[in-house]
């Protein structure tokens, strides 16, 4: 079980479904966090009595609808009054128009702001990581590092001490079609040099190539990856959207995933994600809290 010199405040916006107040409940017994629920504290209140759950295992804070909640949950990060705000039944596009403010929001002056997900898999025998299936639709060679930079901070927190990165594309040849390759043999050299640390790094990869080691073998490819990878970063998030999903509908995937660029750690997560996914979600915030 992890193990924390203290519990994190966690800054809930819009709490009452069911999944995130199951894994709120579960990180509050296991004594990681101290969950501060923002919303409509009657439906809260029923969800818990549906769930079983003592209601009082939670500070209840009223809000009359899913923006002021948000708000209000941003607002106590910044403020101190708690360490990580999580996204309840908002939508995500409202939850990052507060995190994203100017004055009143969590972003740091000049960082990107990018997502960074563990997957749990059955046919892969570690976490898998991705980026970014969830902020940038297509990022530039910038918003690539920065994503890459993100992955590989997280990876560290798990004891990986060099992550293998594999640089995601339709196959393994460089192509002018695709306008991700000159961005990745950019990237493999900043890699080479250092200026990305920390890390292995090869690209264009398909899946099979980074994550599969017959593959390797068969199409007799040499890539320092070599079907192992800890990190997949994706072009696109109409590429890396869909595939986790797909993993975590088809592949019984369960998720960690956080916003990286923030003062203050962010967990988003889909609507329909799991009591579970949740549940790694506010573990994965702990271990960022700076």
């Amino acid at each position: 079980m992890l193990s924390l010199n203290k519990r994190y405040r966690v800054a809930v916006a819009w709490a009452q479904d069911t999944n995130s107040i199951g894994a709120l409940n579960k990180a509050v017994k296991k004594g990681l966090i101290e969950a501060i629920l923002v919303g409509n504290t009657s439906e809260i209140r029923r969800t818990c009595k549906i769930l079983s759950v003592d209601e009082t295992n939670f500070t209840l804070v009223e809000s009359e609808n899913e923006i002021l909640a948000t708000s209000e949950a941003v607002s106590m990060v910044k403020s101190g009054k708690a360490d990580i705000v999580m996204k309840g039944l908002i939508g995500t596009d409202k939850f990052l128009k507060a995190v994203m403010d100017k004055e009143k929001g969590l972003m740091i002056p000049g960082a990107v702001l990018s997502y960074v997900c563990a997957l749990e898999l059955p046919e892969y025998d570690k976490l898998l990581f991705i980026t970014d299936p969830a902020v940038i639709p297509f990022p530039d060679l910038g918003q690539k590092v920065a994503m890459a930079r993100y992955a590989i901070e997280i990876v560290h927190k798990f004891g990986i001490e060099k992550p293998k990165v594999a640089l995601i594309g339709a196959s393994e040849k460089p192509s002018h079609h695709f306008r991700y390759s000159a961005d990745y043999s950019q990237m493999c050299k900043m890699a080479e040099n250092g200026e990305i640390e920390n890390c292995i790094m090869d690209g264009p990869l398909d899946i099979f190539l980074a994550c599969d080691k017959n593959s390797v073998a068969i199409k007799g490819i040499k890539t320092p990856v070599n079907g192992e990878a800890d990190i997949l970063l994706f072009p696109s998030l109409e590429s890396s959207n869909p595939f986790y999903k797909g993993l975590m509908l088809f592949a019984k995937g369960e998720l960690a995933g956080l916003i990286m660029g923030t003062e203050k750690p962010v967990v988003v997560m889909s609507r329909s994600e799991s009591e579970m996914s949740k549940y790694f979600c506010i573990v994965l915030s702990c271990l960022m809290v700076k």
